[in-house]
């Protein structure tokens, strides 16, 4: 590891309060990538909803200043993969607090696809369509149609949890 302590986490006291309460709020994780070739691109995200309807949505929240928005908007296409807990490292990858020489996806196992960049070692995976991307307070929130969806036996999802990734089934 790089960094004895996260290097985006905010000294005490200049701690926002409403982060620290979405940090008590368990959350899925996941990596959700966009692009082809040299420009694609992924991220670490946990700040995800998925809405059932005709077509089903998926609204995830991500810094408008990301690589991840420009080339999700730009494609008009995207991919959700839902992390396992052994994939914790891969998650910090994506989420720029673990190094990756050589970029994202050196040594990743992935396929250009439709979509967008597929990482072969995450089977649970929605492929979006962008609708929308609009600036919601500090961040920005990205919609997109859910056009197909592929799902394993997950057995053991990652959640984070105040700053933290966390198992859901015991060991």
């Amino acid at each position: 590891m790089i960094h004895s302590e996260h290097p985006f986490r905010p000294e005490p006291g200049h701690r926002d309060l409403a982060r620290q309460f979405r940090g008590r709020l368990a959350a899925g994780v996941t990596i959700v990538t966009a692009g082809t070739g040299a420009d694609r691109t992924g991220l670490t995200i946990s700040s995800l909803l998925v809405i059932q309807g005709e077509p089903a949505r998926a609204h995830i929240v991500v810094g408008p200043t990301t690589d991840l928005w420009s080339v999700a908007a730009e494609t008009g296409r995207f991919v959700i993969h839902v992390c396992r807990y052994d994939d914790r490292q891969l998650a910090d990858v994506f989420a720029g607090i673990w190094p990756s020489p050589g970029g994202l996806f050196a040594g990743v196992p992935s396929t250009d696809g439709e979509w967008g960049p597929v990482l072969d070692d995450l089977p649970d995976r929605a492929y979006c369509s962008f609708v929308s991307g609009d600036e919601v307070g500090w961040s920005g929130l990205i919609v997109g149609y859910i056009e197909e969806v592929e799902v394993s036996d997950l057995q053991d999802p990652m959640v984070h949890y105040r700053s933290g990734y966390r198992r859901l089934l015991a060991p």
